[in-house]
């Protein structure tokens, strides 16, 4: 909920970013404030917590990215209570404001804005009125010599401390998130170069490999170099893109509901916003679309490197089972040409057996003549082994 804020008021806010900040160091600090020494560490648990000061009231809340206070004090015109505590929160601060709440007449608004010339130290151009003219707003968006921003913010009489927060939250939340969602454009500019150079590189691969003037292996290692460059960037720089996306959104939706009147001679915030954040955020957007895009060009080119790779390893393998099948051929034919020889040779010596069998038949006693039993055998014998050899053949295929 929007802290109350009776008017007049003057309020002080800090945002700082609390990577690295735990919560126990925050509610040290906080425990440093008067009368804030019992304060529990399970209080912050919520990530939200209002307390109650000698003449002020404190608001803490703790975002994902940064914490944020904001000290509620009379208007009494002096620093008031609490304010050097401000410089014991811990964490790198991205937002210091200073709003003044004043009660007055805006009905004419000429009168008002004069009167708030002498809250700035540089002539403000930036002013509002905001809802249906239930206040005035008028700011310049320069930091002063304390580095705090200045909002000056008239209401009419009879502002009721609920709508006094609700207008005090908005401007602060939008200030707030304007300067978070800038976060993302430093990343974007020094990223450029490297993106820059990524892109030389892959152009290069690219016209070695439409002209071969390299080793396909040698120009694959260097894309997956390349390759490995940009995913590391992505990963280091995608969350910072998607949340200045995310932070620019939410700067959209306060601004519309401030519901913004024009003031004569003046400059409105959400043009100021819009004018010079749309440029940054369209930075932001272009620098993460190139790298996406940088991303799916490399994958591309990897895919068409391994194509040709495997195209070659492809044409290899064929080449190597052509070798392989011209020896299988040839050794078919050496391996017939060794069983047409083997069966010559074992019908050679099973028509000797035939032969010395005959003679020894004749010396018996029989009536043959050996060489004529031998030289008739010859054709059975021949057949007789092919028919042998083709039988066992086929067994030891099968």
């Amino acid at each position: 909920p929007s802290a109350l804020v009776p008017p007049p008021a003057d309020i002080v806010y800090v945002a700082v970013l609390n990577h690295g900040i735990e919560r126990s160091d925050e509610w040290a600090c906080l425990r440093q404030l008067p009368g804030q020494g019992g304060l529990s560490s399970a209080a912050l648990n919520s990530g939200f917590l209002q307390l109650s000061l000698p003449g002020a009231t404190l608001k803490w809340e703790r975002h994902s990215e940064f914490s944020r206070y904001t000290l509620v004090l009379p208007a009494s015109g002096g620093p008031g209570p609490g304010l050097a505590w401000l410089r014991t929160i811990p964490g790198r601060t991205v937002a210091a404001i200073r709003l003044t709440l004043q009660v007055g007449d805006i009905a004419p608004p000429d009168a008002a804005m004069e009167a708030a010339r002498a809250h700035f130290e540089q002539p403000p151009l930036i002013a509002s009125l905001m809802g249906q003219g239930h206040s005035l707003v008028v700011t310049n968006f320069h930091l002063g010599d304390d580095g705090f921003e200045r909002l000056h913010v008239v209401v009419p009489a009879g502002t009721t401390a609920t709508r006094a927060g609700r207008i005090s939250a908005r401007l602060l939340e939008l200030e707030t998130y304007r300067l978070m969602a800038l976060r993302g454009l430093p990343v974007a500019k020094a990223l450029a170069p490297v993106l820059g150079e990524a892109e030389r590189a892959l152009a290069d691969i690219m016209a070695q490999l439409e002209g071969k003037l390299e080793r396909d292996e040698t120009l694959l290692d260097t894309l997956v170099r390349l390759a490995a460059r940009v995913e590391r960037a992505t990963a280091e720089h995608m969350f910072r893109f998607a949340a200045t996306r995310a932070y620019a959104a939410i700067v959209g939706q306060r601004i519309d509901e401030l519901r913004e009147q024009r003031v004569p001679g003046a400059q409105t915030i959400g043009e100021f916003m819009r004018r010079r954040l749309s440029p940054a955020i369209a930075t932001v957007e272009a620098t993460a679309r190139r790298l996406a895009s940088l991303s799916e060009r490399i994958e591309r080119a990897g895919a068409l490197l391994r194509t040709r790779v495997d195209i070659a390893a492809e044409s290899h393998s064929r080449q190597l089972l052509e070798r392989l099948n011209r020896g299988q051929s040839l050794q078919l034919k050496l391996q017939s040409t060794v069983e047409g020889l083997s069966i010559a040779a074992i019908s050679y010596y099973v028509v000797s057996l035939i032969l010395y069998a005959g003679k020894a038949a004749k010396q018996a006693g029989w009536p043959l003549e050996p060489e004529i039993v031998a030289g008739s055998s010859i054709p059975a014998v021949v057949l007789a082994v092919a028919w042998l050899s083709r039988r066992i053949h086929r067994r030891l295929v099968h």
